[in-house]
C-alpha cells in the first residue's frame, strides 16, 4: 500500500526530526529502564508502574513508526513565488462582509496545521478555496457553517 503524502515546510520537518531523536534516544531508554524498575519490583499481575510503563511504551513505539512512516513521505514545501496562492506561502485576506477583518494565515500541509498560530491545511476549505488564487481575487469559501466570501490582499 502506497503511503499518502505528507507536505510539510522545512521547520515541521525538522521539528519531527527532532521529535522523533527524542523518542529513540532519550525516552525509549528511559521507559526501558521504567520497565526493568517495575519488574524488579515482584508480581507483575498487580504492578500499576509496570502497567504504566507498558502502555508508555506502546505508546512511544506507535509514535516513533507514525514519524518514520510521516518523514519518509515527506515533500518538503519550497518557497513558492507570490504570484498564485499555493502550499508554503502566506496569505493576507479581507472578509467581504466584514472590510475591516483581516487575517493572514501561511498555507501548510495538514500534519503542520495549527490554526491557533495561523497554520491552516492545505485541505482545509479556505486552503481550498486560495489555492491558485492571485491578489485581488475574492473567493467563496464553502465551510461546514456556511459560505462566505474573502479577498486576497497580498501573497508572501
Amino acid at each position: 500500500m502506497k503511503n499518502k503524502k505528507v507536505y510539510l515546510t522545512q521547520e515541521g520537518f525538522d521539528e519531527l526530526n527532532k521529535e522523533l531523536d527524542e523518542l529513540i534516544n532519550v525516552k525509549r531508554p528511559a521507559n526501558v529502564k521504567s520497565i526493568k524498575e517495575a519488574r524488579s519490583l515482584g508480581d507483575l499481575s498487580e504492578n500499576a508502574d509496570y502497567d504504566a510503563a507498558r502502555n508508555e511504551q506502546a505508546e512511544i513505539e506507535n509514535r516513533i513508526k507514525q514519524l518514520e512512516v510521516m518523514l519518509e513521505n515527506a515533500e518538503i514545501i519550497e518557497k513558492t513565488n507570490t504570484d498564485t496562492v499555493s502550499v508554503g506561502n502566506s496569505v493576507c485576506i479581507r472578509y467581504v462582509d466584514d472590510p475591516d477583518d483581516e487575517d493572514e494565515y501561511k498555507i501548510v500541509g495538514s500534519m503542520e496545521a495549527d490554526p491557533f498560530s495561523g497554520k491552516i491545511s492545505n485541505e482545509s476549505p479556505i486552503a481550498k478555496a486560495l489555492l491558485d488564487k492571485k491578489v485581488g481575487d475574492v473567493v467563496t469559501v464553502e465551510s461546514p457553517n456556511g459560505t462566505y466570501e474573502i479577498e486576497i490582499t497580498e501573497i508572501k
